[in-house]
């Protein structure tokens, strides 16, 4: 599945807020919306737009895109899915997002960015049920059991990343560092879902 490639950081000073797309780097003051927090260009700083609601709308899509590293085609068939599913569109949309296989090795506080995530499920570091998976946007089920390869137990950057990351784990993820394990103890709820956006508006816009 093709991925966005280009500089991240401007992503995050579009949407005026940090993202948190490259790790530890965002806590720090070498965050460019530190010391630029006005969108990218020539006119960004100047740029002043009304909000519109088909702009807000836009905003939160792209937010959401961004967090989770998908595409705008990849996206689309998120929320086709999560509309034919049983409950809220927007809660099930992000609920989708939420069980990708790279988020969950993200939450788990095993890597320092979704990014770095994607990439040791595509190397092959990480087992869902004993099987290796190598497909970031493989959705993981309630009960299922993440474990790290054995060569990925010895990776400097994993048992850094263990060491260093200070991250909660969400109530519906067992995580168990010492054994490099994690499981799905349940689907995730909304509000147990804590990034900063108003899924409705997403749902307003692909309802047009």
């Amino acid at each position: 599945m093709a991925r966005y490639t280009g500089p991240v950081c401007r992503l995050c000073r579009r949407e005026r807020m940090k993202l948190y797309l490259k790790g530890a780097k965002c806590d720090t003051m070498k965050c460019p919306i530190e010391r630029r927090p006005y969108p990218p260009g020539e006119a960004g700083r100047n740029r002043q737009r009304q909000g519109s609601e088909y702009l807000l709308q836009l905003r939160e899509k792209q937010k959401a895109r961004r967090i989770y590293g998908v595409l705008e085609r990849q996206f689309r068939n998120y929320y086709t899915e999560a509309s034919h599913m049983k409950g809220i569109t927007g809660e099930n949309l992000l609920r989708l997002l939420e069980l990708r296989l790279d988020n969950v090795v993200f939450r788990t506080a095993f890597a320092s960015s979704r990014s770095q995530a994607r990439q040791f499920v595509r190397h092959g570091h990480v087992l869902v049920n004993g099987k290796r998976v190598t497909i970031p946007s493989y959705v993981v089920r309630k009960d299922d059991v993440l474990t790290l390869s054995e060569k990925a137990r010895k990776m400097i950057v994993i048992r850094h990343n263990i060491d260093t990351l200070d991250r909660i784990a969400p109530q519906w993820l067992d995580v168990n560092a010492g054994e490099f394990k994690a499981t799905v103890r349940d689907l995730p709820l909304r509000e147990q879902i804590d990034i900063p956006v108003r899924e409705q508006l997403i749902v307003e816009l692909y309802s047009k």
